[in-house]
């Protein structure tokens, strides 16, 4: 068994570098493998996904799997944006409310590091804040000392 790990454009997915150079000397029919991982994630259009593909080299058969959009693709997608600001802190990507944020944290839970939802949601917030990105039109800095201080506890137990 092999695996190869990629990053792809949702839904558009093709046979050149880096997929169709990893599967060549495999023996696999790249095309299927493009096929399959557009099919998996058409739902996903416009995001960037983690993707694995596992092959058996003796039967040649594989598996693809499909992983959580990266913490950035998912907030960009709830503020409806195709590219963050490239001067986080002066200027603003846009604006999100709390809840929006902690549903992006809430998707993206199970591949993050975090034990709790509280230190979950640091994670996110470190990207807004990383990305431009205000919650409640408040830099994602004051919205952490707000998580901090255990203003949102409530919500994060939900």
């Amino acid at each position: 068994m092999q695996t190869i790990k990629l990053i792809v454009d949702a839904g558009k997915a093709n046979a050149g570098p880096p997929l169709g150079p990893a599967l060549g000397p495999l023996g696999i029919n790249t095309m299927n493998v493009v096929n399959e991982i557009n099919e998996k994630t058409k739902d996903l259009v416009g995001m960037q996904v983690p993707v694995q593909v596992i092959v058996d080299g003796g039967s040649k058969t594989f598996t693809v799997e499909v992983g959580t959009p990266l913490t950035s693709a998912l907030l960009k997608k709830e503020l409806n944006i195709k590219v963050a600001t490239g001067k986080a802190g002066a200027e603003v990507s846009g604006n999100l409310p709390f809840d929006k944020v902690l549903k992006v944290c809430k998707a993206k839970y199970p591949q993050l590091i975090s034990k709790s939802m509280k230190s979950a949601i640091k994670e996110v917030l470190g990207t807004c804040r990383s990305m431009g990105v205000t919650i409640d039109d408040q830099p994602a800095s004051e919205i952490l000392k707000k998580v901090n201080d255990g203003a949102y506890d409530d919500k994060l137990k939900a």
